[in-house]
């Protein structure tokens, strides 16, 4: 055959390859144009509208990325966490573009803050959605990482490795939220399975954040399972190596050695509303902590903001609830949301009082509710007050967590409102020697919302990483008291109730895991993230290498 039909030959082939390539790229130019809300070009300032299937492929992320709040009370269907984001996963793998993939991924995210925050609406308004926008780019980058492990025909360790590194990826979406400027911890993928023993044990070796870990490693070995037939093996070890993971932690994990049982009463008094809501509630409070004189308690907790005057400005008051303290023969453990008299400022501060009056042992709350408790930026965002029930004027903050000591060796942890929620605060006060947690908090604003039961659940978690009880003290429910191993002690307090109660709690002595370690599974995770990028960039880097030279080949006529 001649040399030069080879040769054209060979160039045809390489003009056909050319086209084909271009038709390629430009179908992938026409998808992303598609797909996205503006085409980039200088015509940009007309945007294309998404096509139909990419609208529908939105309204999809939207609604799988809020699903899982169902796992969360009240609906409280916490196996439903397990599976909850899959189809969330199927669309993000099936994403045509990276770009598309980190668009369903920050859409999805924007679905699950409004979903699990949507009891804010009443206060928020439109923040809600602004929140729900911000907060939703944490999940960009995770919708990003789906594709890539999961898009296509991945091979079977690289199945394997996304069971490892997804729920990785999510944890560090849940460590950046957890920032108390962006709102705190709240609605945790781990903290939905707070009424599960297992979880509880899990969550004692490494809290929450390992609870979440299991959870999102689940739901991503189902994906896999109904992806990819060929790594259903690698899938099923995974699922396995988790039930044994967990199996392990209920039978093995350490557990707090049991002392003595206090006697806790929890004080609700329901709600008040209107002027003179604030006398009303003290004088229920009165009035309930009255009916505890014969049942011997050790401490009565009352919720938060439940005293509306400064004790020491207001010695009446202080005097009445020294009274209080003298008839039931216990301390009593308030809540004073009230300008302080030795310094400028509102303070939210539990302090103990006892049949002398206030012992001084006071904690000023540290982690303030942004826009409930303080505007962020408020000469940029004040106007905020005007459209939802944004804070009018500023709380000031506390410096330092305080272990409070009663005469009997009991010492007391306390914590107001959301900071129940921040596993590092009731871990510290731990270590600093609570032997009981209490947190005191007031939900009103939202009673008629998840929002009471969700919040008193995280006590759990709390009770749980440390193996201390806690004590979850409401003015208007849900009151609730758990061990230390996290499990539920008598009967919560709901939202229909104004009452006072009494908790045999028993209390206990040693250190779990996670009070000893603190967040190591959270660096575990950041671990398996840089692997997966330092193997990445080695890959990158060996395809960018050169090859071998290659000697010309010499012709006849050379």
């Amino acid at each position: 055959m001649p040399r030069h039909w080879v040769s054209g030959r060979r160039s045809g082939r390489l003009r056909q390859d050319d086209v084909r390539q271009d038709g390629l790229r430009r179908n992938d130019e026409r998808q992303d144009d598609v797909t996205s809300v503006s085409t980039g070009r200088p015509d940009s300032a007309n945007p294309v509208p998404l096509s139909p299937p990419a609208r529908q492929r939105a309204l999809a992320a939207l609604l799988a990325g809020a699903l899982p709040v169902l796992a969360f009370p009240a609906p409280g269907l916490w196996w439903f966490a397990y599976v909850a984001l899959v189809p969330w996963m199927l669309l993000l793998r099936s994403a045509p573009t990276a770009r598309r993939a980190a668009l369903e991924g920050w859409l999805g995210g924007v679905g699950f803050v409004v979903a699990v925050h949507h009891w804010l609406l009443p206060s928020l308004h439109v923040f809600i959605v602004v929140l729900g926008a911000l907060l939703g780019l944490l999940w960009l980058p995770w919708g990003v990482l789906v594709r890539f492990l999961l898009g296509g025909r991945p091979t079977a360790s690289r199945a394997l490795v996304a069971v490892g590194v997804l729920p990785s990826g999510w944890l560090m979406v849940e460590l950046a939220r957890s920032w108390e400027g962006l709102g705190g911890p709240w609605g945790l993928l781990g903290s939905s399975q707070w009424d599960v023993t297992a979880a509880l044990r899990l969550a004692s070796l490494g809290g929450v954040w390992l609870v979440t870990l299991l959870v999102v490693a689940v739901n991503t070995a189902v994906v896999v399972l109904l992806t990819l037939p060929y790594a259903r093996t690698p899938a099923l070890c995974a699922l396995l190596a988790c039930a044994v993971l967990t199996g392990a932690a209920w039978a093995w994990a350490p557990r707090p050695a049991p002392e003595r049982t206090a006697r806790i009463a929890v004080v609700q008094p329901g709600v008040f509303d209107g002027i003179g809501s604030a006398e009303q509630r003290l004088a229920r409070g009165e009035e309930l902590t009255r009916t505890l004189a014969d049942r011997r308690v050790d401490l009565v907790v009352w919720g938060e903001s439940s005293v509306g005057e400064d004790l020491v400005a207001r010695p009446d008051v202080a005097e009445r609830i020294a009274a209080l303290s003298r008839t039931v023969d216990a301390y009593v453990l308030v809540n004073v949301d009230a300008r302080r008299s030795d310094r400028p400022g509102i303070f939210k501060s539990s302090v103990l009082v006892g049949p002398d009056g206030p012992t001084g042992a006071r904690y000023d709350k540290m982690r303030l509710v942004p826009f409930g408790e303080y505007v962020p930026a408020r000469a940029l965002l004040g106007w905020a007050t005007s459209v939802g029930k944004a804070a009018g004027e500023d709380r000031m903050r506390g410096t330092a967590p305080v272990v409070m000591a009663l005469p009997n060796g009991l010492r007391l942890g306390p914590l107001v409102c959301f900071e129940s929620a921040f596993p590092d605060m009731s871990r510290r006060l731990v270590r600093d020697g609570a032997g009981l947690l209490i947190a005191q908090s007031a939900t009103s604003t939202f009673q008629d919302s998840w929002a009471p039961e969700q919040h008193a659940t995280l006590a759990a978690l709390r009770a749980a990483e440390t193996g201390r009880p806690m004590v979850h003290a409401t003015l208007t429910g849900v009151s609730s008291v758990y061990g230390p191993d996290g499990r539920r002690i008598g009967s919560p307090l709901g939202t229909d109730r104004s009452a006072a109660a009494v908790y045999d709690v028993p209390l206990a002595h040693g250190l779990t895991p996670y009070a000893k370690y603190g967040d190591w599974a959270m660096y575990l995770a950041m671990a398996a993230l840089a692997l997966l990028l330092a193997a990445e960039g080695v890959r990158g880097l060996r395809r960018s290498a050169p090859g071998p030279s290659v000697p010309r080949a010499r012709t006849a006529r050379e």
